[in-house]
């Protein structure tokens, strides 16, 4: 039985086909949750086929939606599409995916929280601190994606804020597509969620706030490394990172 299912998510019949854009895009959006979440908590094995048909009669609804959050899902990097053979869940990072990962992430974050010390505007100061406050009140996570979908949502929005504040598009447009919460949350244990995560983020913060390009970017660099290391100490190998 599929998780997450939610009403909009309910037998279109003709509804579907005549109902305005809103009640369409509800839909849409709740079957991407529902496939994201099938995802996420490997109920759709990592490098396993996703099937369109399967997964409409699931949810219960008409494949349409479904091809719609399969191409979402596969901007997003959880599923790739190969000719002949369809959706498949992408796999899992392994131990030096992971490296590589926050490789990147070192060259660009750092770099855009020191801008974003020097360029962002007194809304977007005003936003970091919304997503911070809204960090700091989650609820600790069980390890089901539902109970870290709204902080994993929040990291990203946190992130993708300060390449936004950098007012580099290319840079702020490379951060987010790197899509880091996703492939680092679906590892498995939702490693320093809470406490040292949103530490870490107020630091940030701070130092963007004080308009201090190079303590912002030391902030940064300090988050991703010790992010990094939480992930690693969950990992004993070489094979994907799980707990």
């Amino acid at each position: 039985m599929p998780p997450h299912t939610s009403s909009a998510a309910g037998s279109p019949g003709e509804g579907e086909e005549q109902s305005g854009p809103p009640v369409r895009q509800a839909l849409s959006d709740s079957v991407y949750e529902s496939i994201k979440a099938m995802v996420m908590d490997h109920e759709i094995a990592p490098g396993a086929r996703v099937g369109i048909d399967a997964l409409s009669r699931a949810l219960k609804v008409s494949p349409t939606p479904v091809r719609e959050a399969l191409a979402r899902l596969e901007s997003d990097g959880l599923v790739v599409k190969r000719a002949l053979s369809g959706y498949r869940a992408t796999e899992l990072l392994t131990r030096q995916g992971l490296q590589e990962l926050f490789e990147m992430r070192l060259l660009l974050e750092p770099r855009a929280a020191a801008l974003a010390a020097g360029n962002a505007t007194e809304e977007q100061l005003d936003g970091l601190e919304r997503i911070l406050e809204e960090m700091q009140v989650q609820p600790s996570p069980n390890g089901r994606y539902a109970s870290y979908r709204d902080f994993a949502g929040l990291d990203q929005r946190f992130h993708e804020a300060i390449g936004q504040a950098a007012h580099r598009p290319l840079l702020a447009d490379a951060v987010q597509r790197l899509h880091a919460h996703l492939h680092i949350f679906r590892l498995g244990d939702v490693v320093g969620a809470g406490g040292p995560t949103v530490a870490e983020h107020e630091r940030i913060v701070r130092a963007v706030l004080r308009r201090n390009p190079e303590r912002a970017a030391e902030a940064m660099a300090e988050h991703l490394t010790r992010s990094m290391e939480r992930q690693l100490q969950e990992d004993g190998g070489d094979e994907p990172a799980t707990p």
